[in-house]
């Protein structure tokens, strides 16, 4: 286990997960259902999520190493454009109709909601797309899935339990930007490397 690897991984996927559809999903059913039951439900998806992330950063690997460059060099600059040109307002949107499919009551229920909830706003989803980089770009599987569950299950617990407070005090806005530049970082970063290598 490299722990270099897990921050660097924990703090690329939280900065990016923040601002989701999926983080305003979980905020929204958080403050209409049980947080602990809605967390339970949304921890158990983004585990599913990652452990497939994991399974096809483990095939890209297989790639030949300019391709990989490539593709990890585009999924960067995919994710950077995303968060710092797609409208808040349509990540709002978006995560408001997340969380109308999932209204039961009982606890459990809840939880399945939530769980159903991430599991279908998260496939292909930018968070997920990072984790599969990742992995094919550090060759430590474990490592990153380490890094980018906590991250999930973190942010999760934030939406959960107290996102509104959150955004009262940091805009998604700014947390959106700021993800999208360290995004455009490593893109470059890819790219200098693609370019020299």
């Amino acid at each position: 286990m490299n722990a270099a690897t897990v921050l660097t991984v924990f703090a690329v996927i939280g900065v990016a997960e923040l601002p989701d559809k999926t983080m305003i999903a979980t905020l929204l059913m958080g403050s209409r259902g049980d947080p602990l039951f809605v967390w339970f439900g949304c921890a158990a998806a983004f585990c599913v999520h990652v452990a497939i992330a994991v399974l096809a950063g483990q095939l890209l690997v297989r790639l030949p190493h300019t391709a990989l460059e490539v593709v990890v060099t585009a999924i960067f600059a995919f994710g950077a454009t995303y968060l710092l040109i797609v409208p808040e307002r349509e990540e709002e949107a978006r995560g408001e109709r997340e969380a109308r499919r999932g209204r039961l009551n009982p606890r459990w229920a809840v939880a399945l909601s939530a769980f159903g909830v991430i599991l279908l706003g998260e496939f292909g989803d930018l968070t997920q797309l990072l984790t599969v980089n990742f992995v094919a770009r550090s060759h430590s599987p474990w490592s990153v899935a380490v890094g980018a569950a906590a991250a999930l299950l973190v942010v999760s617990a934030i939406g959960a339990f107290s996102g509104r407070a959150l955004l009262r005090f940091m805009p998604t806005a700014v947390i959106r930007r700021g993800g999208g530049v360290v995004l455009a970082g490593f893109a470059i970063a890819s790219a200098v490397s693609l370019a020299t290598g």
